[in-house]
């Protein structure tokens, strides 16, 4: 079965996402098996890829799942990955599945996240971050980076918030600059033009040379204490849906031994 598709033919969209990659010709021919001609042909429209050739071209170019089935429709072929709501029937598993980390995560902070960073589970651990954040930020769908960035949100408690928000901000940018997405550039000129509080007497601002930490910690003060998490974030491998292939798991893992035992002094 194959549809057609207004708009751009795949040859331009392709060479868009080998020059965003920063790919020869013949680099990317390499990888796929291919030559630099037929390439060539294919970005300059003189040559109809097979949808095989599509795929393995787009799978070379780390093409998000999401624009892997735009490149289809504009070769002239139906989208090869499905959307399906996260709260539908056949998600079942998937969803009892996040459930079940999550919770066995706890007392550790962790939550579900997906490509705009609305947060779709969470765990107790995160519920106790947010607690006495004001009622307009918790209305669904709650947003992550709105959440940790906001000046009536987590910014205010969080210790190192200039190193923090860099952080946040430069991982935007990178995810803005592979996937193409409108929503997420739209978030990051919100969250990005939000004021600063005022700077904590232990921010060390970014001008300061940093601790030599593992990892960047959160360092945020929660109940008058001072806790330190370091973030960990996992997808799913090989995806086949777009929904699953946007959505990241993002856990907290205790940077330090006052850490650890406070959350482990909160019991089940």
């Amino acid at each position: 079965m194959t549809t057609t598709s207004a708009g751009p033919g795949v040859g331009p969209l392709l060479r868009t996402w080998r020059e965003r990659r920063r790919v020869s010709q013949l680099d990317l021919a390499i990888r796929a098996d291919s030559s630099a001609r037929h390439i060539s042909f294919i970005e300059n429209g003189r040559s109809r890829p097979s949808e095989e050739m599509v795929l393995r071209l787009a799978e070379h170019l780390e093409v998000p799942v999401r624009e892997r089935n735009a490149l289809l429709l504009a070769a002239g072929y139906a989208p090869r990955y499905t959307e399906t709501p996260l709260d539908a029937p056949s998600m079942g598993a998937l969803r009892e599945g996040l459930e079940t980390l999550l919770t066995g995560y706890e007392p550790y902070p962790a939550l579900v996240v997906d490509a705009t960073y609305n947060v779709v589970a969470a765990n107790r651990g995160i519920a106790m971050m947010l607690d006495g954040l004001p009622e307009h930020l918790l209305v669904p769908p709650l947003n992550a980076m709105r959440i940790t960035l906001h000046p009536e949100g987590l910014a205010p408690r969080i210790l190192n918030l200039r190193e923090w928000r860099g952080h946040l901000l430069a991982q935007m940018e990178r995810q803005i600059a592979l996937a193409r997405s409108e929503p997420l550039r739209v978030l990051y000129e919100e969250v990005s033009a939000y004021p600063l509080p005022a700077p904590h007497p232990e921010d060390p601002g970014e001008d300061t040379v940093p601790v030599p930490y593992f990892a960047l910690p959160l360092r945020i003060e929660l109940g008058g204490r001072a806790l330190s998490f370091v973030s960990s974030i996992s997808t799913f491998n090989t995806p086949m849906d777009v929904t699953v292939a946007e959505l990241a798991i993002e856990t907290m893992l205790p940077a330090d031994p006052a850490t650890v035992k406070f959350l482990r002094s909160l019991g089940p």
